[in-house]
């Protein structure tokens, strides 16, 4: 492949790397392929992550940080908490549900990956936990929720849904009647918060 004319980012070298690990999985991608992929030498690559493990953790975390951008929409837009509450959960439960079915390769590829950077799932998930924080913060200060505890609370309904946005559930997230358990579970979740 010939020398790219490109300028060479850690952005364009991680497109390349989600190509690479998309084509010859997590167990055989390795930087040389994404250095040929770019048309540059491995030691540029380098240059930009300085071993194979920095570039699969930052891969990772990009990956994460697409569902993130979403919902740190929803929870900062000015409407009721309630709405926003639903509204987060059930752009969770879409986000995870189309990385899962749009491109199963890849997300077999991920689940291999995230395993391997736990640092960069803690992140992921305190952002996301802080992110419910807010809008359980919100619905308390607006007097829509009743609880007490934001930070507790944002925990429990992050766990109490986590069968519809844990990778681990991923098979469950296509069977008839899912969108349904997801709608009375969210329900009972606010009913919950309310009382």
């Amino acid at each position: 492949m010939p020398p790219s004319t490109e300028t060479l980012t850690a952005e364009r070298i991680l497109e390349a790397t989600e190509e690479v690990l998309r084509r010859h999985g997590p167990a055989k991608a390795t930087v040389v392929d994404v250095a040929r992929a770019l048309g540059v030498s491995h030691g540029s690559v380098y240059r930009h992550f300085r071993t194979k493990a920095a570039l699969r953790e930052a891969v990772t975390k990009r990956w994460l940080d697409r569902a993130t951008g979403v919902l740190a929409a929803i929870t900062d837009a000015d409407r009721d908490p309630e709405a926003r509450l639903r509204d987060w959960l059930a752009a969770l439960f879409e986000v995870k549900r189309r990385k899962a079915g749009d491109d199963p390769e890849l997300f077999a590829t991920y689940t291999v990956l995230t395993g391997e950077n736990v640092e960069a799932v803690i992140e992921h998930l305190t952002e996301l936990t802080d992110q419910l924080t807010r809008i359980v913060q919100d619905g308390i200060d607006a007097g829509t929720f009743t609880v007490t505890a934001p930070d507790i609370t944002a925990q429990a309904v992050f766990q109490g849904t986590a069968i519809f946005h844990d990778p681990g559930y991923a098979r469950e997230w296509e069977k008839p009647g899912a969108e349904k358990e997801f709608t009375a579970l969210v329900d009972l979740l606010v009913r919950g918060l309310k009382a």
